[in-house]
């Protein structure tokens, strides 16, 4: 199966500092058949207005990746982490027992991310933070793991659950291919940029498209 779902179908909230759309359930924005897809519970695509952000607020039990796509975005928790992730760079945080944590856009610029919630496998265990920066030129024509709980997946970001974060740059008539070598896995796949062909299915920028039922997918 391959689901198309369009940017202008996604939850959607404009609060001036912070343009949000949702793939997903979450705060005022319900859809019953769009709650989670697997472990995946939350994908959001924010904007987030120069010098403002998220203040200092609670999360426990989840795996929260934010993938940076425009300008940088600063991160400080309870834990005493601290770190300014740039465009095409990741964060993760598993907030584990309980964590508290603020994200501000420092920046005299938008910031664009990606924020991804994963349930993780188990509840509960000490929080952690981590950031680091991935060459660009190492996701040419392929997917790389950005972060991952999945054995041997050594230079991603760990997190708790059997489950990877990908990033792939994909050059105007190339292709790539990923195999999950289960076809009960649950893909879930956003462009970026640009536009992509998944098997028939057209997708344009910020458009989610859910894959399931699939040994491998190009």
């Amino acid at each position: 199966m391959i689901e198309l779902r369009p940017f202008n179908s996604l939850g959607a909230a404009n609060h001036g500092w912070l343009d949000a759309h949702h793939h997903f359930s979450f705060a005022g924005y319900h859809d019953p058949s769009r709650v989670n897809w697997g472990s995946l519970r939350v994908w959001n695509d924010d904007t987030i207005a120069p010098k403002t952000g998220f203040p200092t607020h609670p999360h426990n039990d989840m795996e929260i990746i934010t993938y940076v796509r425009s300008g940088a975005i600063t991160h400080r928790d309870s834990m005493g982490n601290e770190g300014r992730t740039e465009a095409g760079d990741v964060q993760v945080m598993s907030a584990g027992s309980g964590i508290q944590h603020s994200e501000y856009n420092l920046e005299d610029e938008e910031t664009q991310i990606f924020q991804i919630w994963i349930i993780p496998e188990e509840r509960g265990g000490k929080p952690d933070w981590g950031a680091r920066p991935f060459p660009k030129a190492d996701r040419a024509g392929d997917f790389v793991p950005l972060a991952s709980g999945v054995a041997n997946d050594d230079d991603a970001l760990p997190i708790r659950t059997d489950a990877r974060v990908l990033g792939a740059t994909v050059k105007a008539g190339e292709s790539v291919t990923y195999t999950t070598h289960d076809p009960s896995r649950h893909l879930y796949l956003v462009p970026a940029t640009g536009k992509v062909k998944i098997e028939n299915v057209e997708a344009n920028a910020r458009d989610g498209v859910a894959i399931t039922q699939r040994e491998s997918v190009t």
